[in-house]
């Protein structure tokens, strides 16, 4: 067998082998009285704007898509899923001290300002998640105004 063919079939190999590694897609149980958008009040608008274009990744509700069945791409999803509610879970927001819910909401901001979220790569797969300026504007003015000064 030529050393082209055997290169071939071991990356075949392993890619199928890859798809016994499958990923946890469970998501927490959530208590409403820590969820950002019930211990804010948020309006309807901006929670309509949050849960399309945030809690996917910033949150206990995390969907996944059929893509998320095919390692190695399901791993690296997870792993953004796990980065992102590290960074900043909506679902448990009720949980952090006041320094921390602060911090977190001007990285919010911080974040919307420098176009760096939604990530580029959530929204080649979640067009709906784009925000519109007028969506950016509305949420960066709401998030400013609940940062404690």
């Amino acid at each position: 067998m030529k050393k082209r063919t055997k290169i071939i079939l071991t990356l075949i190999a392993i890619l199928v082998i890859s798809q016994l590694i499958r990923i946890d897609k469970s998501n927490e149980p959530i208590d409403p009285a820590t969820d950002f958008v019930v211990l804010k009040e948020a309006p309807s608008d901006i929670v309509k704007i949050l849960k399309r274009s945030c809690y996917d990744c910033h949150s206990n509700t995390a969907n996944y898509p059929w893509y998320t069945n095919i390692a190695p791409v399901s791993w690296w999803i997870k792993h953004h899923i796990n980065e992102g509610r590290e960074e900043l879970n909506f679902s448990t927001f009720g949980t952090y001290d006041v320094k921390r819910a602060n911090h977190k909401m001007e990285e919010v901001v911080e974040m919307l300002e420098e176009n760096k979220m939604p990530l580029t790569s959530y929204l080649i797969m979640h067009g709906e998640a784009k925000l519109t300026e007028s969506e950016k504007e509305s949420l960066i003015k709401w998030v400013k105004g609940l940062i404690e000064k």
